[in-house]
């Protein structure tokens, strides 16, 4: 399980690089849009390109987002289950304890 959470992370670190170097591009294509704009020549290809990217980015940023908190929610439950586990060894630890104390105050009483 931490395995593939891990693989998951990594994934997603790539999947963000990937999209903030995209979004690197986006600005780029919106500098030269608005230059050809103030020149007077309007780009309406560039122009489409641009408003289908933002759509497509957007799409992308909920999709992440989704992506993130069901990993998150994994790793939390993962975590809760290795929390479970170690309260069970220490509630038999306590009571091999008890147990220990008990002998030892039998012992102590007979001697």
């Amino acid at each position: 399980m931490k395995t593939k959470t891990l693989i998951e992370l990594i994934t997603l670190s790539s999947s963000l690089y990937v999209l903030a170097r995209d979004t690197h591009a986006l600005d780029k294509l919106s500098e030269w849009s608005e230059d050809k704009a103030k020149d007077g020549n309007e780009l309406q290809l560039l122009d489409k390109i641009k408003r289908k990217a933002e759509q497509v980015k957007s799409e992308l940023e909920a999709k992440v987002e989704d992506v993130v908190s069901k990993v998150y929610k994994k790793i939390n439950i993962a975590h809760l289950d290795d929390i479970k586990a170690l309260q069970g060894n220490l509630e038999k630890a306590d009571a091999s304890i008890a147990l220990l104390e008990a002998r030892l105050n039998k012992l102590e009483a007979k001697s």
